[in-house]
C-alpha cells in the first residue's frame, strides 16, 4: 500500500498554546502580545531560536501559515500573514499567509504547511492559529460567527444562529434514526459532562475551574442552563475564547540532520471534504445516506485510507464539539459505532477518559475552549502531546496514534488528521 507518510515524511516537532482562560482585552494586551507569547513559547519548545529562523530564511527553508476566521470583525485587523512581522524582526522576509475556513481555519493552514514540506519547499513550517473573541458582547459575537453559515439565508437577523443550526442537527438525528428523545438528550448531557471533567485535568483549559455536573447538564431550560438553540442549552455549547496555538512541523531532512531523538511523531494521514453550505441542503442530500453528515464520514475515511490505518489503530480522538450534537455525530463518523447508535459508546464509557476510544482528553471545545481560528491547531497540538507522552495530567495510556476532526460551519468544511509514532 502506498501510504501518505511513506514519502517525504512530515514530522511534528512540538508547539505551544496560550492559557485559554485568559481575557486578553481585559488584560489590556493586544494581538501582537498574544502572538509574541505563543510563537516564542513554541520556538523554545522545539529548540529553535529567532536566529535559527533567520538562517533558515536565508536558504528559503522556513514559512509561516496563519489560521484565523474573522479578526476583521473582532479586532478590525486583516492582512494577518504579514502581521507576524510585528512579532520579531527575524520574521522579516519569511513567507507568511493567512488561511480561512471558519472554525477549520488553522486546519487549512496545517494542510498547506504539510503539503509544502512534503514537496520539499521548506524544512520548517510554523502554523499559527488564533482568535480574539472577547472584544464584543455575546450577541454581537454571535452575529459575527454567523458568517460561517450562509449569512443571508441562515444567520441574518437571527440571535445566536449557530446554536439554533446545531439544534437542528439534533432534531435531524432524532428524526432520521427514530431515537428516544430523552435518551438522546441525556447522551448529549453526558458528552458535556465528560468534556468538562476532562478539562479539569488540563492546566490550559478555559473551564478547568468551573463547576459542572451531569445533573446540571441534563436539566435544560432553567435560569442556570437556559435554552439557546432549540433543544440545546448553555451546557451543550462550546466557549467564547481568546487564544492561540502554534504547531511547528519539520521535513525528514531537517529531523535527520538536526535531531538526535528519532522518536518524533509524524503526520500519517489526512482528509478534507466540503459539504453543501446551507444546513437544509446537507439534510436533503443525506436523505438516502446512512449518515446525517456523509461528507464528514468520508473525510474520516479518507484519513484512514491515506494512513493505511483503521479504527483499531487509533488510541484516542480530538473532535470538534462546538456543540454536543456535533460530537455525537463524530462518534459514528470515526467508526466507533454505527450511525444512530452513538449513545451506546457514550453510555458504555467507550469515549470517556479511561475508555477504549477516549474522545477529547483535553476537554475539547466545550471544556478547553474554542478560539475559532485556533481550534484546529490546538487539536493537532494535543495529538502531538499525547503521542509524545507530554500531556501531563490528561495523558492517556499507550497513545501511539491519534485522530482529530475539525469542522467549519455546520460541518461544511471538514478536516481530519492522523498523527502517530514513526514506526
Amino acid at each position: 500500500m502506498d501510504r501518505f507518510f511513506d514519502r517525504n515524511k512530515v514530522y511534528v516537532l512540538g508547539g505551544a498554546q496560550t492559557d485559554f482562560e485568559r481575557n486578553w482585552t481585559k488584560e489590556g494586551k493586544n494581538v501582537i502580545a498574544l502572538l509574541k507569547e505563543v510563537i516564542t513559547d513554541a520556538l523554545v519548545d522545539v529548540d529553535l531560536t529567532y536566529d535559527d529562523i533567520i538562517d533558515l530564511n536565508k536558504k528559503n527553508k522556513v514559512a509561516c501559515f496563519v489560521g484565523n476566521f474573522i479578526a476583521e470583525n473582532y479586532i478590525n485587523q486583516g492582512h494577518l500573514g504579514a502581521l507576524l512581522t510585528e512579532v520579531n524582526p527575524a520574521l522579516y522576509g519569511v513567507p507568511s499567509a493567512r488561511y480561512e475556513a471558519a472554525c477549520a481555519s488553522s486546519s487549512v493552514a496545517l494542510d498547506s504547511a504539510i503539503s509544502k514540506i512534503r514537496l520539499g519547499e521548506y524544512d520548517i513550517a510554523i502554523v499559527v492559529g488564533w482568535e480574539l473573541m472577547k472584544t464584543v458582547d455575546s450577541k454581537v459575537g454571535g452575529d459575527f460567527l454567523g458568517r460561517a453559515a450562509y449569512y443571508e439565508k441562515e444567520a441574518k437577523g437571527i440571535d445566536f444562529p449557530f446554536p439554533k443550526l446545531f439544534g437542528k442537527l439534533a432534531d435531524e438525528y432524532i428524526n432520521k434514526y427514530n431515537l428516544n428523545e430523552e435518551r438522546y438528550m441525556n447522551a448529549l448531557a453526558m458528552i458535556s459532562n465528560i468534556n468538562y471533567s476532562n478539562a479539569k485535568r488540563n492546566p490550559l483549559a478555559q473551564t478547568r475551574k468551573w463547576f459542572m455536573s451531569l445533573e446540571q447538564a441534563k436539566v435544560r431550560g432553567t435560569a442556570t442552563n437556559t435554552l439557546v438553540g432549540g433543544r440545546l442549552a448553555i451546557t451543550d455549547c462550546s466557549q467564547v475564547t481568546d487564544g492561540a496555538a502554534v504547531v511547528v512541523l519539520a521535513s525528514e531532512k531537517y529531523v535527520h540532520e538536526r535531531k538526535n531523538n528519532v522518536d518524533i511523531p509524524i503526520v500519517k494521514g489526512y482528509g478534507h471534504r466540503t459539504a453543501p453550505m446551507i444546513f437544509s441542503q446537507k439534510v436533503l442530500e443525506s436523505r438516502d445516506n446512512e449518515y446525517v453528515l456523509p461528507w464528514t464520514r468520508q473525510t474520516v475515511l479518507d484519513a484512514y485510507n491515506r494512513s493505511g490505518l483503521s479504527l483499531k489503530d487509533i488510541d484516542f480522538f480530538e473532535t470538534h464539539d462546538c456543540f454536543t450534537s456535533s460530537e455525537y455525530a463524530a462518534i459514528s463518523a470515526f467508526g466507533i459505532t454505527q450511525p444512530g447508535k452513538e449513545y451506546e459508546a457514550i453510555e458504555d464509557g467507550v469515549i470517556a477518559f479511561n475508555g477504549s476510544k477516549p474522545i477529547n482528553p483535553s476537554g475539547g471545545l466545550i471544556g478547553c475552549g474554542h478560539p475559532v481560528g485556533a481550534s484546529g491547531a490546538r487539536m493537532f497540538l494535543d495529538l502531538y502531546k499525547q503521542i509524545s507522552n507530554r500531556a501531563g495530567d490528561y495523558q492517556i495510556k499507550d497513545a501511539r496514534n491519534g485522530m482529530m476532526l475539525n469542522i467549519g460551519g455546520t460541518a461544511t468544511t471538514n478536516y481530519a488528521y492522523i498523527i502517530g509514532r514513526d514506526e
